[in-house]
């Protein structure tokens, strides 16, 4: 009984990390594409902010998705056999160094950074350049992140909640 809810809650964890992530690539970096240099930037440290502050909706999902994906394997190796145990133990590998491994090494990083631009003080051309170092790098990894969140949902953690 606690391996399975463990089970659900890892999937569902990692289906609204995923969804969220889904959610910029598709509405909100879309979005502040349409802005210039400058409000984009700001725009983007106000989103972004919320986060940092440790949002409790977010942080409960966020951590609780971590947690749960690396309890599940722990907690399925007594109630699965072999091959779903592997795939198991897969999904999580998926789940953790596709998407919180990336989150951790480049888009935070890219984030801070961000965050550090004082934007009031910058002009045109530094604008621009800040928001180049920013946005393109930050927008293929988050891209990157919601594929592998995506494959550690639908393709793994569900097929073994199906079973």
């Amino acid at each position: 009984m606690l391996f399975a809810s463990v089970l659900v809650a890892a999937a569902l964890g990692c289906a609204l990390v995923s969804g969220f992530l889904l959610g910029f690539a598709v509405v909100v970096m879309p979005g502040l594409s349409t802005m210039d240099d400058h409000a984009f930037i700001r725009a983007f440290q106000v989103t972004d902010r919320v986060i940092q502050n440790r949002q409790p909706v977010f942080t409960l999902v966020w951590v609780g998705s971590v947690l749960a994906v690396l309890a599940a394997p722990v907690l399925g190796l007594g109630e699965l056999d072999g091959g779903r145990g592997v795939l198991l133990v897969v999904a999580a590998l998926v789940y953790l160094l596709g998407v919180q491994v990336p989150t951790a090494a480049v888009n935070i990083s890219l984030n801070n950074a961000i965050q550090a631009v004082d934007v009031d003080t910058l002009n045109a051309s530094q604008a621009w350049a800040a928001r180049e170092q920013f946005e393109p790098r930050w927008n293929r990894w988050n891209a990157v992140r919601m594929a592998f969140g995506t494959l550690a949902t639908l393709g793994l953690l569900v097929v073994l909640l199906w079973r």
